[in-house]
């Protein structure tokens, strides 16, 4: 994912079609000439639908576009011809992708899946021609139904970014490094804070070519949750992850106080974000030696598996993928992690 390609966030305007007027029409024929009813209905206007494409990442087809209109349904006309339909405006979005009402901020629609289709707006009802209101009293009647009018609405679309394990830390933790060295994705790096500004993802090959995808998610500070920094923009991202991999250097001051900021962040955003499973891996650990490792052990939280990384080094990956693909697909831990920590 390039930075400037990646838009996760478009407002626009959307408008379905309006219904088509149904027809005031009598039936005039050589010998008839004064024959009944035959208003034909209006046609249906059409729907704005969304629909799931597995081979889009990004709303940035739909950045520049301010206005998404429907066609309107055509009206009726006589010898009960019914009016044609509008046709429908089907928006194709990546999968993961969340439509809010712009004004509410209720979520309308939500893509989970390739070809999922979900009508965002519908399209107003034809009217009835004047056939249907016919009575043995009211044999010739000269009004029709006009038909429903259009919805409209402005429209807010937000890209959840999917994957299996999400990153979490600070910013310049390695999160970027990590991801270059365990996938072939090729983030930008930088001994500087922010330098990822847009979240990438990255496949990760695993044993017998088993795989799983991680998203290195721009850093976290305190304070994110109420728009801090990157804020809100980016920690959406982070709700679609089975795992949370909270990377934090060694070399840091508070190790622990460090790991509990970023969990009260991501609490504070979304309370359901505590429930995930997570890791605490320990970055640039080829930095220490051994008897640092273990005096460090001590201090580290205990509610958290915890393991020692170096992605330069390439110290602690092949464990590191072990620890994931199990927190991935709820399998328990080896028994002598366990006695480890006991």
């Amino acid at each position: 994912m390039s930075s400037p390609n990646f838009i996760d966030y478009v407002k626009i305007h959307c408008r379905s079609g309006a219904g088509g007027p149904g027809a005031v029409h009598f039936r005039r024929e050589k010998y008839v000439p004064k024959g009944g009813p035959d208003g034909g209905d209006g046609g249906r206007g059409g729907h704005i639908i969304l629909r799931g494409n597995a081979q889009l990442w990004t709303l940035l087809h739909l950045k520049y576009t301010k206005h998404l209109r429907a066609q309107n349904g055509a009206p009726g006309s006589g010898q009960n011809c019914s009016g044609k339909q509008g046709e429908d405006l089907i928006v194709e979005v990546p999968i993961g992708t969340v439509a809010r009402h712009a004004e509410t901020g209720e979520k309308i629609a939500e893509i989970l899946h390739d070809g999922e289709e979900i009508i965002l707006l519908k399209g107003g009802r034809g009217g009835l021609g004047n056939q249907h209101f016919a009575t043995p009293t009211n044999q010739a009647p000269r009004y029709a139904q006009p038909g429903e009018p259009a919805e409209e609405a402005w429209i807010i679309l937000e890209l959840k970014v999917l994957a299996d394990v999400g990153l979490v830390g600070f910013p310049n933790a390695g999160k970027s490094t990590l991801l270059s060295v365990i996938s072939a994705a090729k983030p930008e790096i930088a001994d500087y804070p922010f330098t990822t500004l847009t979240p990438n993802l990255g496949v990760v090959r695993y044993r017998d070519d088993r795989s799983f995808v991680v998203a290195d998610i721009p850093g976290i500070i305190e304070g994110a949750a109420e728009g801090k920094g990157l804020g809100l923009r980016f920690l959406r991202h982070i709700e679609r992850n089975s795992v949370l991999l909270f990377m934090i250097p060694v070399d840091s001051k508070d190790i622990r106080k460090e790991y509990h900021i970023l969990l009260n962040e991501l609490g504070k955003h979304n309370p359901e974000l505590l429930d995930k499973k997570r890791i605490l891996a320990l970055t640039k650990s080829d930095m220490i030696d051994e008897e640092l490792k273990e005096a460090l052990s001590k201090e580290l939280p205990k509610d958290v598996p915890t393991i020692f990384i170096s992605s330069v080094a390439q110290q602690g990956l092949q464990e590191l993928k072990d620890m994931l693909w199990r927190a991935i697909h709820h399998q328990p831990e080896p028994q002598k992690a366990i006695e480890n920590k006991l």
